[in-house]
């Protein structure tokens, strides 16, 4: 097949105003992790009215959407939850109305998601509109939980759906840029326990707080000698948050505890996290219990999915046939070559490819630097770029392998 990128761009830059208010009615539905019912039904009558070939919600709630019948299934993938608002003071403009000019929207999930929804929509109208359809089969998907639990997800669309596409494209904001890789992470406790007492006489018991002083220190140091990765970077450690019981605040503390974000580079393990920290000369004279997080927080349906707390690291290869075709498409529909890089944090990537080992790859409107910020904008030259690309990557991508 000839592929006409002008035309793909042309068509793009047509449906910019549609992709703006679709993006704007989704910003207006509160769509936090767990909650995110209304807007997958308002993504569902945007696939409907495109004409999407067949649009599905699965058991979970995530929202599956068709366009083809060929014999290569490709998969773009958006999650559609966000996170909250945060300090309402910190925000120019309503986070739900949003605020639109004629070159950016504003509001929270502008960015991070559901920009790249919007983009991915209008992708399947582009191929409609051109006839692009071939030997493919173009899911968009729109997933729920990941801002609560990266990659559950796609956990259940590989396990439970038994769909394995050639491989994902993840439009997690990238400056449009190309992604071909990402950090692993986990959540990480570390208990400490002691003996509670009145806090007039505190040598008449054992205080689980001081204890986990020196565990703090301990981390602190460990933090600076953890692996580094060429690409990648260096894996890291950051203590979020701290929890304490205690009989009172007139009371020796019987019990403390710490969550630990662990970011794991190329070559970490989780069983390597958890024992370096359980090797630290404060965690064990203070007999401190380390272990990993669970999560089984049921889903908008009800579904209760349980995973622990694990996300792998991943990286795709620069000569791997999604990343040459991506390239390729960049190339040939803005005339420059793109930048290839990696993101700073983590996506569904941690399942696709890091547990399941699809290949996976990414490109997507906004900035990381706008996920989870007050006053969270998108860009819309940006939405004109992905809708682009993700309507030449499918054909790209035949291409690729036809010239083998």
């Amino acid at each position: 097949m000839n592929i006409d990128f002008k035309k793909i761009v042309e068509k793009a830059e047509f449906y910019k105003a549609d992709m703006s208010k679709f993006l704007r009615d989704m910003i207006a539905i509160p769509s936090e992790s767990c909650n995110e019912k209304e807007v997958v039904l308002r993504i569902k009558k945007e696939m409907e009215t495109i004409g999407f070939d067949k649009v599905e919600i699965d058991p979970m709630g995530n929202i599956l959407g068709y366009i083809g019948k060929g014999k290569h299934l490709i998969a773009m993938d958006a999650h559609i939850d966000t996170v909250g608002v945060g300090n309402l003071s910190n925000w120019d403009h309503d986070p739900y109305k949003g605020y639109e000019d004629d070159e950016i929207i504003i509001g929270r999930g502008a960015t991070d998601q559901e920009g790249g929804m919007a983009s991915m929509v209008y992708a399947g109208k582009i191929i409609k509109d051109l006839g692009l359809e071939d030997d493919y089969t173009l899911l968009v998907t729109g997933t729920v939980q990941e801002e609560d639990c990266d990659g559950l997800c796609w956990q259940y669309i590989i396990e439970e759906s038994k769909i394995r596409p050639d491989f994902v494209v993840s439009t997690e904001p990238t400056s449009c840029r190309i992604h071909r890789g990402q950090r692993g992470r986990m959540e990480i406790k570390v208990e400490t326990t002691g003996i509670s007492c009145h806090g007039s006489a505190p040598e008449r018991g054992d205080n689980a707080i001081f204890k986990m002083g020196p565990i703090l220190n301990d981390l602190e140091k460990l933090q600076k000698d953890l692996k580094d990765d060429d690409f990648l970077g260096k894996g890291t450690l950051t203590v979020s948050e701290i929890f304490f019981s205690s009989p009172s605040r007139c009371a020796v503390a019987d019990g403390c505890s710490i969550s630990i974000d662990r970011r794991l580079t190329i070559g970490e393990t989780w069983e390597g996290a958890l024992e370096e920290i359980r090797a630290l000369d404060a965690v064990k004279k203070a007999k401190a219990v380390v272990s990993m997080y669970d999560y089984d927080r049921p889903s908008y349906t009800g579904l209760v999915y349980p995973t622990q707390s694990y996300f792998p690291a991943w990286v795709l290869a620069e000569d791997h046939d999604a990343c040459k075709s991506l390239v390729a498409a960049y190339k040939n529909l803005f005339d420059k070559d793109p930048i290839v890089d990696k993101w700073t944090f983590s996506t569904n990537g941690v399942s696709i490819m890091g547990r399941y080992g699809i290949p996976c790859i990414g490109f997507g409107p906004g900035h990381e630097d706008q996920a989870h910020a007050p006053n969270e904008k998108m860009w819309k030259s940006e939405l004109v770029q992905a809708a682009a690309m993700y309507a030449a990557i499918p054909s790209m991508y035949l291409k690729t392998l036809n010239n083998q």
